[in-house]
């Protein structure tokens, strides 16, 4: 009967142990989780957020559609009336802009398939 005793007591502090160690462990996969997961999101969320509140007239917006439009006027703070085409203006909401092109962007943009127009000439 001792030896008996002497195992269930051996499982009681195994399983003190083992409680421990899984807390542990959860706080581990946690801070892990947010450190390479919730942080960066936040981060990228504040960005798109400060990139939004700063659109203005005149910018070149890319929407949640994938649509390109010329933002005409930004004194709503909640929606922006663009225009995706010739005369055709449309309300849409600041929260649907995905990107702000910036003149830079075009610029760059258009130099590079230029770029790559003339190295698919030279190679023919």
């Amino acid at each position: 009967m001792f030896i008996s005793e002497a195992f269930a007591q051996a499982e009681t502090a195994a399983q003190t142990g083992s409680s421990t160690g899984m807390i542990l462990q959860l706080v581990l996969i946690f801070a892990v989780f947010y450190v390479f997961l919730i942080r960066p999101q936040q981060k990228r969320i504040k960005q798109h957020e400060a990139m939004v509140s700063a659109v203005k007239k005149g910018d070149t917006v890319v929407t949640g559609g994938g649509i390109y439009a010329k933002v005409t006027d930004a004194s709503d703070p909640i929606d922006l009336t663009v225009e995706i085409a010739d005369g055709v203006s449309v309300k849409v909401n600041r929260g649907t802009i995905r990107d702000v092109i910036l003149p830079e962007d075009k610029k760059a943009a258009a130099a590079a398939k230029a770029k790559a127009a003339n190295t698919n000439k030279k190679s023919k």
